[in-house]
């Protein structure tokens, strides 16, 4: 059963090598994000799982010890989820059982949030969720994850829309201050069925990362009646940046 949830966004620039001179920027999501993650600690899980989007390539499962690099973003920095891989992975050096395949950006966002707030409290476990997954589907993944443990936490990694001003990604939308009001109001209420009722294409027009996770979440929390905080909302770069804790 869910125990907690941190739910938080999963842009690059939230780690400080990658923000370089722009890392006070976002000072005040990564201290949100810290926090979160100290409820995760405090409910003393059996199992953490990291939940993000992916694209097709990146999505399923990712064992403990599946490495993320930022080279991409031109910063040689490389993370490992969870403390490593023991016991997965048993082929010989140089199969594709002794090389984890890499994680999707979100994911290693959260590893290296893991890693900056020095994560120890229980094994850890990658789940990458493609962003077209469908509602319904999204309800039974987050459902299965729920049952995988006596005490499940979840770290869910997710933006709201990337349309929140001109000079944002993907420019301006009419709707994406709504849509990121009311996900933001049901992250923080934890209300799942409006969480549930997340439109999906209207996430995909505000081009919002986080539906798909979010709804996934929700699943996973049906019948574990948790309450919800919303630590931290802003959109410093015409993105919705969203930080809420569950417990």
């Amino acid at each position: 059963m869910l125990v907690a949830a941190a739910v938080c966004p999963c842009p690059p620039l939230l780690v400080p090598q990658v923000a370089a001179g722009a890392a006070p920027e976002l000072d005040a999501a990564r201290d949100a994000c810290t926090d979160a993650v100290g409820v995760l600690a405090a409910a003393r899980p059996d199992l953490l799982i990291v939940a993000g989007p992916a694209g097709p390539d990146r999505r399923g499962p990712f064992p403990a010890g599946s490495p993320g690099s930022f080279a991409g973003f031109g910063v040689g920095l490389t993370v490992r989820l969870g403390e490593g891989a023991s016991g997965l992975g048993e082929g010989a050096p140089g199969t594709a059982a002794a090389r984890p395949r890499p994680l999707p950006a979100s994911l290693a966002v959260g590893a290296w949030l893991l890693e900056h707030t020095g994560w120890n409290g229980a094994p850890v476990e990658g789940l990458g969720i493609e962003e077209s997954l469908a509602p319904g589907d999204c309800a039974r993944a987050g459902r299965e994850l729920g049952a995988r443990a006596d005490r499940v936490a979840m770290l869910v990694m997710g933006d709201g829309s990337a349309c929140r001003t001109v000079k944002s990604p993907g420019y301006l939308h009419p709707r994406a201050l709504d849509f990121d009001a009311e996900a933001a109001r049901a992250l923080g209420a934890a209300d799942l069925p409006a969480l549930a009722a997340l439109d999906a294409a209207s996430a995909r027009e505000v081009k919002a990362a986080g539906r798909a996770p979010w709804q996934v979440l929700a699943g996973a929390a049906e019948g574990a009646g948790l309450g919800g905080r919303l630590l931290h909302e802003d959109a410093p770069y015409g993105v919705g940046y969203l930080v809420a804790a569950w417990s």
